[in-house]
Order: C-alpha cells, then sequence, then structure tokens
C-alpha cells in the first residue's frame, strides 16, 4: 500500500452546483487521487470535499480546488449559516496510511506558502501545524470571520503565516494544517429513550457533564462559568438521540483521535455503561471511512479478549472486529467500500495477487516475460511465511507447549506482516519489468533522446534490482520464524516446517538470480559490486538458516529426539 493523506478543503459554495462541480472536477483530475465525498449545504453555503491519495497528488489536488474556488468564489457576496473566512475557508491534511503527522504538517506548509505566492491568499496555520498556541484551535483563528478580515489583518498579532497582510477582497483567507482523522461512529441500543443513551455520552465525551453539588445544583467557577466533570476519552465528542429509522436510540460519536480514544475501548466502555442502566448495545455503525489500522486493532483487542492468537490474515481480524462491534447491524459492512486503504486499492487493484491459483499458473505459463521468476519468488516467500504463521496458531492451546505461547503469538503475528508484504512485491516485481520495458522503447533518434532513454533505462533497472532484492533481505526474517516454530512449535505440524524453510530458501535463491541477471545490464561498476556483495551476504544468511531448519526437520523425522518447550 502507498503512502496515503486525506485531505477535507471546506468551500465556501454550497449553492451553485456547476461552480462545485468545477472544483471538484479540478480535484479529480489529478492522477494518484480519489474523491470519496461531495458534502454540499444550502444553509451554510459551504461544501465540504474528502478526497485521499499519495502525499504529492493530494498536494497537487488541494492547490487545483483552492484555485479554482479562487477563481469562481466572491467572498463579498458570500452569506450562509457556517462561520467562515475565505473562498477555502480550512483545508486540513491527515495521515492515513505510511505517513506521519509531520509528513501531513510539511504538506500543510508546502501548499499554504504556494497558495500564498501564487494566488496572493493569506494563510494561517492551525492544529498540529501552528507556529503558535494560540493558532492551534481553528475556531480562534476565524474569529470575525470574513467580515471582520481586514481589520484582523491589520494586527500584528494576527500577521499570517504564510503571505502579505494584505487583504484579498474576493479569496479572503484560508486556514491550512494537518490534524488526525475524523471517525464518525454510532453506537445502538434496545431503548428508545434516548435521554438514557445522552446520560453515557456525557460520562465519555471530552468535556464531560456539568459539575453538580450535593443539592443537584450547577457548581460555578468565580466568573460565573459552570465547571465540568471531564469524561472518560480525550478527542471524543457524543451525543445521544433517538433514530426514527432505525426505532432505537443512538450514541452517535465524533472520534477525533482514534489513536489516543480507540473504536473498541469505546464500544467496551459504552457496554459497560449501558448494563448499569439495564440496557443492551445491539451493534454499531460506521458513517464515512475508517483507517484501516483502527479496524485491525479492533480484531486483535477482540481476539485477545477471547484467548486467541492474534497472529491471523488481515481478513480475519477485519472480520472479527466487525461482528464484535456489530458493525452490520443495520446494513451490511463492505469492507472494500468502507476502509480507506481497501477503497482506494479498488481503483487500482492489484492484478496478481487477485487471481486464482490457476488464473495464475496460466498467466505464468505464457509467452510473457511478466510476471516471471521474480513474483514466483515472491510468492515462494509469502507461503513460507504462512507456513510459519500457521504452526504457531496449530501451537496455541496445545498440552506441553504452555511456555511458548506468547512467543507464538509474536510469530503469527511477524509471519503474517512479513506474508503481506512478500505479497505485495509479486505485483511490484512485475510492474518494475513493466517499466523497464517502457524505458526500452523510449525513441533514441537524436542524441538528447537515447541521454534520456538511457538514463531511464538505468533508473528503471535499479527499480527491478530494488524489489527482488527487497525480497531476498526478507526471507532471512522469514526463515527466522521457520526456525523457530521447527525448534518450539506443535511437532505434529514439524513437516510444515520443514516445506516453510524450502519455500523460503526458493524465495532467496530466486530472489537472488533477479538481482543479478538486471546488474548484468549496468555500466555503474560501483554500484553492480555493492549490489552483488549485498546480495551475496544475505543468501548466505539465508542459505545457512535454511539449513538449519532442513537439519531439524529432517533429524526429527528421522525418529531421532527434536528440541522442543
Amino acid at each position: 500500500m502507498h503512502a496515503l493523506v486525506e485531505c477535507v478543503p471546506n468551500f465556501s459554495e454550497g449553492r451553485d452546483r456547476a461552480v462545485i462541480d468545477r472544483i471538484v472536477a479540478a480535484i479529480a483530475e489529478v492522477d494518484g487521487v480519489k474523491v470519496f465525498d461531495v458534502d454540499p449545504g444550502a444553509d451554510t453555503n459551504r461544501t465540504v470535499v474528502t478526497f485521499i491519495g499519495t502525499p504529492a497528488a493530494v498536494a497537487e489536488a488541494a492547490f487545483a480546488g483552492i484555485r479554482q474556488a479562487a477563481e469562481l468564489i466572491d467572498m463579498r457576496r458570500h452569506a450562509g449559516a457556517h462561520p467562515r473566512m475565505g473562498a477555502t475557508d480550512v483545508c486540513p491534511f491527515i495521515p492515513v496510511a505510511g505517513v506521519t503527522m509531520a509528513d501531513c504538517t510539511r504538506l500543510a506548509r508546502q501548499v499554504g506558502r504556494r497558495v500564498a505566492e501564487e494566488l496572493q491568499i493569506p494563510v494561517y496555520l492551525y492544529e498540529e501545524s501552528a507556529t503558535r498556541p494560540e493558532r492551534r484551535n481553528l475556531a480562534d483563528i476565524r474569529q470575525g470571520e470574513y467580515e471582520g478580515l481586514a481589520a484582523k489583518l491589520s494586527d500584528p498579532e494576527w500577521v499570517p503565516d504564510f503571505g502579505a497582510a494584505t487583504f484579498n477582497p474576493q479569496s479572503g483567507a484560508t486556514v491550512m494544517g494537518a490534524r488526525e482523522f475524523l471517525i464518525a461512529y454510532n453506537i445502538n441500543f434496545n431503548t428508545r429513550d434516548r435521554r438514557l443513551v445522552n446520560d453515557i455520552a456525557l460520562n465519555i465525551r471530552e468535556r464531560g457533564r456539568a459539575k453538580r453539588d450535593d443539592e443537584g445544583k450547577i457548581v460555578r467557577d468565580e466568573d460565573g462559568s459552570q465547571m465540568m466533570v471531564p469524561g472518560v476519552f480525550q478527542g471524543l465528542k457524543a451525543i445521544g438521540w433517538y433514530i426514527e429509522e432505525y426505532g432505537c436510540a443512538q450514541l452517535s460519536m465524533n472520534i477525533t483521535n482514534y489513536k489516543v480514544s480507540p473504536v473498541h475501548e469505546i464500544f467496551d466502555e459504552v457496554c459497560r455503561q449501558a448494563a448499569e442502566r439495564g440496557l443492551r448495545v445491539t451493534g454499531s455503525e460506521l458513517v464515512g471511512l475508517i483507517p484501516k489500522a483502527a479496524v485491525v486493532a479492533a480484531g486483535e483487542h477482540f481476539l485477545r479478549k477471547q484467548g486467541k492468537s492474534t497472529g491471523v490474515p488481515e481478513e480475519e481480524l477485519v472480520h472479527i472486529a466487525v461482528k464484535s462491534l456489530g458493525l452490520d447491524e443495520l446494513s451490511p459492512f463492505e469492507a472494500r467500500r468502507k476502509i480507506i486503504e481497501y477503497a482506494v486499492e479498488e481503483e487500482n487493484p492489484p492484478r496478481l495477487v487477485r487471481m486464482n491459483l490457476r488464473d495464475f499458473a496460466n498467466e505464468l505459463s505464457t509467452d510473457s516475460p511478466a510476471p516471471g521468476g521474480g513474483s514466483v519468488a515472491s510468492l515462494a516467500g509469502a507461503l513460507g511465511a504462512a507456513l510459519a504463521a500457521m504452526v504457531s496458531n496449530l501451537t496455541m492451546g496445545k498440552k506441553g507447549y504452555e511456555a511458548v505461547q506468547e512467543e507464538m503469538v509474536r510469530i503469527g503475528v511477524a509471519g503474517q506482516q512479513l506474508k503481506e508484504e512478500f505479497l505485495a512485491d509479486i505485483d511490484l516485481d512485475t510492474e518494475a519489468f513493466d517499466r523497464l520495458m517502457d524505458a526500452f522503447r523510449l525513441p533514441k533518434k537524436s542524441d538528447e533522446e537515447k541521454a534520456a532513454r538511457q538514463a531511464a533505462v538505468v533508473e528503471a533497472t535499479k527499480g527491478a534490482i530494488a524489489v527482488p532484492l527487497r525480497v531476498l533481505k526478507r526471507t532471512i526474517a522469514a526463515l527466522g520464524l521457520v526456525k523457530a516454530v521447527a525448534q518450539k512449535g506443535n511437532q505434529n505440524s514439524l513437516s510444515d516446517a520443514g516445506v516453510g524453510g524450502l519455500m523460503a530458501l526458493a524465495a532467496a535463491r530466486g530472489a537472488c538470480y533477479n538481482v543479478l541477471i538486471n546488474l548484468q545490464g549496468l555500466d555503474d561498476a560501483d554500484y553492480v559490486h555493492r549490489t552483488r556483495t549485498e546480495a551475496a551476504e544475505a543468501l548466505q544468511v539465508a542459505t545457512g538458516l535454511a539449513g538449519e531448519v532442513a537439519a531439524l526437520v529432517e533429524k526429527a523425522l528421522a525418529g531421532e529426539d527434536s528440541a522442543t518447550g
């Protein structure tokens, strides 16, 4: 999976569909992004667009949308119920996969600087990107809104982070930053009484409930403001309401930081508080999208509660999470549409990994040069890692293996992770080969074309080397897992560990062959020598480990004592 960033710009137009469509089209036409949602509001006169993609693509798409909004929206004629200060009012970047908050902060700064320099729109940074504490809160920055912006810009305390402190009457100002992913999540109850459910909301939300004295009166501080008793979870907004369509009361929540307040922990606490009130949670509902990490963490949590190993396939973790949280109570939970990474993958699905065994073997057997040995080596590595995970799971709960249960869980989790990485490289190896073929097809009539073609061939060749070299190095970790389960795992599955060792060794040798054949086309002597040495050293380690696994297995299968425990 590529690095993924979500961007949720809010544009100050919610009534003119033609304007909205042109802004969205400017975003959608950038390669590498997918628009997931367009939510216009007539009363608020505001449209929220949600799109996701690689960091560079998201940065380009965000700028394209802001530029289009600057051309089409005139803030001098804007009115709506929602607070706003610019044509693009706010534009947050949110880490989804393979990126950090620091990465998103850099994106916000990069796009903010470009907006200020190229569009002459003042830009303020908020949330995780804020340059000073008083600018973290969006409401504080937006105070005074568009109508008070000219005066605000003249205040030295409110000099924009990017751009001149000059009022742009048509576009206003834009607030940009980085924040955590927001999950809209609802929990359902076997009651119509919203008051009982709202009582739970007051207990769990970050803001909490009003503090009361022994007589039930609200306690106020010396300034007359009511004092609050904080709730259980940080970064959580919650309210109880009745949904006539469902015939039940529902706890509606926005989780603004699922890493601090995980979905499964919220669910368990709500179940506990519901039982105290004689209520029962019947299920839950996800509104919009959710990062895969949040769902996988929930699956792992519920498996641990059952005393089961978490070293199972990702699909099983998702299944356990859906069933445990009751996410399919109101409607089927479609993971390919609701989990961000899966939804993005649907735009460009891996071709080979999705094939069944017969189709893959048939494709492999044709005269097409890809997929070839590199993809098969990756597949062999995946099978070796999967067998290590299998033996670890077959050891769980078995009499005589109590002392190694925790180690078997760790091996299972590590084996599943390696399996996923090997599987990804099946397609990546073929894609790297295809890029090399594309480079060879470039024109070479002029000296300039020859030089450009040669540079492209060298770059693509190194890319075609990088994938099998990565596979080769990864087999060392896979063989370490196989050796551990051969030594300490369920001895009734020793042959499975043995086959795992053979598969991992085949992956190592096959990957090494693919590294070496591609090195033959390069003139960079230093790179060739360094890479040959790196591959040879990795293969030597892998071969040694595979030999140790084979010796363990063959000794035991010959009827001799083997190490267990």
